[in-house]
């Protein structure tokens, strides 16, 4: 008996496309000349430090400018590319540069990618990302270079201008500012304000998602003519830049002086939820500021962007609803406009696996490595919100905890919803329904 070959689902296409790029990277990482020592990464230094670029995460257990050789920091600039734009979106770009023609399986690949809405326009949506991405990071490349060509000589400059404006805009979190002191990101910046700024405005505008970015283009700045989801991540995002930024000032780094405090709470409040860069040491956080960190690495940024984490919709769907119970009414709704049933059951359930994800893969790590729970809660939050902050513990952890962070930050990318339907993408229901009983809770 001949049995059919079984046809590969789009998330599990999306699963084996990032585990790909990722396996790739490791190797090319651990050939003699991408370190400067000669030698090549360790394999379990280099599956780390791949994962965490395509993931677009940040998190390293090498220092990316004194460990990595010019051919190093090259692939992991490629890799924070391909995984900042994702796997299926650069394979597209492939295949039009090639001039092959794009299927309709491919076209409903590509939609699940990046979550568009529809099918029909999504190559013109596809060329759309790709020109906005190539205009945002030779803009922020160009801008970071008039200083670090002052800092650093010409060449040198502008190759530290093209892989901070990718890095940032891909919400990557990755630098190589470590030719000053290892692994301290962007401190020595911290009342710059070009450089604040740029980084800043690069990370926003990748973190808003695409798809946000094609409605403001269409309606410009016609509020009222966007999309419920626009309205919704716009001004989600909003309120965690300015009330984290709030918190900050009034209660956290209180001796910092009073330019570097300004600018270095702003930036805290961009950078947690997706990019990774810090201007000022996360370890002079108090308890307090470190759950506000939490919270904002764990929601990230927006659907169809370079962020990961649950995604600001996600969090807004949750609290509305509740709000809508506190009302006793039936409906989630945003901006008169209803969330359907759908929608708030995937929101519980990405919620409820991130928040499991996070507490185990903190608890785990915390057992293992005989460290303070809420700094390891910290180390996966970053991981699995793919943001890349650290409190200083990622490059002295043992194999099973980097094994732990390389699993988070790949759920983190992927998306947790993805890997779910990638493993049960064959369930099907027996169309039955059960008999209805009342359940008390809260």
């Amino acid at each position: 008996m001949i049995r059919k070959r079984k046809k590969l689902s789009s998330p599990q296409i999306i699963l084996l496309g990032f585990g790909a790029v990722i396996l790739l990277g490791s190797l090319l990482l651990m050939l003699p000349f991408a370190t400067r020592d000669g030698r090549g990464a360790p394999l379990s230094d280099a599956l780390f430090t791949a994962t965490s670029a395509v993931c677009v995460t940040g998190l390293v257990v090498r220092d990316t400018a004194t460990y990595w050789s010019g051919f190093g920091q090259g692939v992991l600039l490629a890799l924070i590319q391909v995984g900042g734009m994702g796997v299926v979106t650069f394979a597209v770009l492939l295949g039009l540069t090639t001039g092959q023609k794009i299927s309709l399986k491919q076209r409903g690949l590509m939609q699940d990618a990046i979550s568009a809405h529809r099918l029909g326009g999504i190559l013109r949506l596809t060329g759309f990302i790709l020109t906005m991405t190539a205009a945002f990071e030779l803009t922020g490349a160009a801008l970071l270079s008039l200083v670090f060509c002052r800092e650093f000589g010409f060449w040198r400059g502008l190759w530290y201008g093209l892989f901070h404006g990718v890095s940032a805009f891909c919400n990557a979190g990755f630098d190589l500012m470590g030719v000053w002191a290892p692994y301290s990101s962007l401190t020595s910046f911290v009342s710059h304000p070009a450089v604040n700024l740029v980084i800043m405005m690069l990370i926003v505008t990748g973190g808003i998602g695409f798809l946000t970015w094609d409605d403001i283009r269409t309606n410009r700045l016609r509020f009222r003519r966007y999309r419920m989801q626009t309205k919704v991540v716009l001004v989600t995002s909003a309120l965690l830049l300015v009330l984290p930024a709030a918190y900050f000032f009034c209660f956290e780094f209180q001796g910092l002086p009073p330019a570097e405090r300004a600018w270095g709470v702003v930036f805290q409040s961009v950078t947690a939820r997706t990019a990774g860069f810090n201007t000022i040491d996360f370890n002079a956080l108090s308890e307090g500021g470190v759950g506000v960190m939490i919270l904002l690495m764990l929601t990230g940024g927006a659907p169809g962007s370079t962020a990961g984490g649950m995604k600001v919709t996600t969090l807004a769907v949750m609290v509305s609803t509740a709000f809508a119970i506190f009302r006793r009414q039936e409906d989630t709704h945003f901006f008169g406009r209803r969330v359907d049933e759908d929608t708030v059951r995937s929101a519980m359930a990405i919620l409820t696996l991130y928040l499991t994800l996070f507490f185990f893969g903190g608890l785990l790590i915390s057992r293992a490595e005989g460290l303070p729970l809420l700094t390891c809660l910290f180390e996966t939050a970053s991981a699995v919100g793919t943001v890349g902050v650290t409190m200083g513990i990622t490059p002295q952890l043992g194999q099973l905890s980097r094994c732990v962070l390389i699993l988070l930050m790949f759920c983190g990318r992927v998306g947790a919803l993805t890997l779910v339907f990638a493993a049960l993408s064959e369930s099907r229901g027996s169309g039955a329904r059960l008999p209805k009983e009342k359940l008390i809770v809260g």
